[in-house]
């Protein structure tokens, strides 16, 4: 049977069944970020912690709304466990930093020729912090700021703020939760489009243009991240170098996501283009009950491990893997997401994190035949107090990806 929903119309009349998904969506507010504040520094005061440095990337804009790119120049704030946040900056980009200024608090700025690592041991004096305090450094960090504080201070003990960021950060609220919601939404729409619009002889690069064009006509700047496979190329999990074209009967993968305030989608579906075998199907059909199996597995107070650990066991009870082995489930079931793509924490063997409200992970335990096929079927879910919730409804069947009638 042909793949129902595949390949049903032109790429102009898939792009018109789209309109924007964002009116609704509110971006997150100074109240939040000033909570999330408060929240770090109850945590540090509980755990001796004097201060963090929230570098620029997703941490500084987490905690105070700022958004700024890390680059080679230190840009950041030090969040102390008393007091108010303070930013640190080069003195020509004062000017603009303060247009995104969410959170109040004073930029002290450096020179060109002067060391932004002296400034930074500068700051934590007249905040009356000691050199024998201990300063988390922002895990995304680059190594050479955390390495140009270390060469200059004395005596600080100098830790990965990780231990604060994810602390904070692992359990979403009720407005990151409706953001990423609107997020999922966005995608899974372009998603069935791009399948409507699918003919033989595409190339992958054409599908990639297509759907940035889709996410661009719900609401989104664009794709966060596309990646298109076909055919044995869908047996690599992060694709090949060369671009494909499309071919009747061809396994097709597509993972893509977009990015709404800040707050992201990642959504992959694999179906046939034309009539899938009996082989493809019986490995969508396992694919999808490990997914289902990890689903199930997710109540609050278990650990990570054991979501990923019930995926992998249903596989291995069909004879693929074990464990990361091949035919099977080469990598960990799923990661969290939010301000970053992938972030904490991971549903994988040896993550003894409890589950918790608010935690919201991707669900893919893909499977990879090699020199075949790879099938990854990729949904997410957050944990409410009752347990597990999907953003968006698991693929339908390998002849049906999109549970449309005929």
């Amino acid at each position: 049977m042909t793949t129902i929903g595949i390949g049903t119309q032109t790429p102009e009349q898939a792009l018109a069944t789209l309109s924007d998904m964002t009116s609704t969506l509110i971006p997150i507010q100074a109240e939040e970020h000033l909570a999330r504040i408060a929240k770090a520094q109850t945590y540090m005061q509980a755990n001796n912690i004097d201060a963090i440095y929230l570098n620029a990337g997703t941490n500084l804009t987490y905690f105070t709304g700022m958004k700024w790119y890390a680059s080679e120049r230190m840009v950041g704030a030090i969040l102390p466990a008393l007091g108010n946040v303070q930013y640190i900056a080069p003195y020509f980009e004062i000017g603009s930093l303060n247009g995104f200024m969410v959170i109040d608090g004073p930029i002290h700025g450096w020179q060109e020729h002067q060391s932004p690592y002296t400034l930074f041991i500068d700051i934590l004096k007249q905040l009356k912090i000691n050199d024998k305090a201990t300063i988390g450094i922002d895990e995304s960090a680059q190594f050479f700021i955390f390495d140009g504080i270390n060469k200059v201070q004395t005596g600080l003990n100098l830790i990965n703020a990780k231990a604060t960021t994810a602390h904070c950060r692992m359990q979403k609220s009720d407005n990151e939760i409706a953001l990423m919601q609107g997020a999922m939404n966005m995608t899974l729409a372009v998603h069935q489009a791009t399948a409507s619009m699918l003919y033989e002889g595409i190339s992958t690069t054409e599908v990639e243009a297509f759907i940035k064009q889709a996410h661009q006509k719900v609401g989104a700047p664009g794709n966060y991240f596309c990646i298109v496979l076909f055919g044995i190329a869908t047996s690599f999990p992060h694709g090949v170098k060369d671009a494909q074209i499309l071919k009747v009967d061809d396994m097709v993968l597509i993972d893509t996501g977009c990015k709404v305030h800040d707050y992201l989608s990642d959504i992959t579906r694999t179906y046939v283009f034309g009539e899938s075998t009996v082989r493809q199907q019986e490995f969508w059909n396992n694919e999808k009950s490990a997914q289902l199996a990890a689903f199930n597995a997710a109540k609050i107070g278990v650990p990570c491990e054991a979501v990923d650990a019930a995926a992998r066991g249903y596989l291995a009870s069909q004879g693929l893997g074990p464990d990361y082995q091949t035919p099977g489930c080469p990598h960990r079931t799923g990661h969290g997401i939010g301000l970053d793509i992938h972030e904490w924490p991971y549903l994988v063997g040896g993550n003894m994190t409890p589950l918790a409200t608010g935690m919201c992970f991707s669900n893919e335990p893909m499977l990879v035949v090699p020199d075949e096929f790879g099938i990854r079927l990729e949904d997410h879910f957050y944990m409410t107090d009752e347990g597990a919730r999907w953003f968006t409804e698991p693929s339908n069947s390998i002849d049906n990806p999109f549970g449309l009638s005929n």
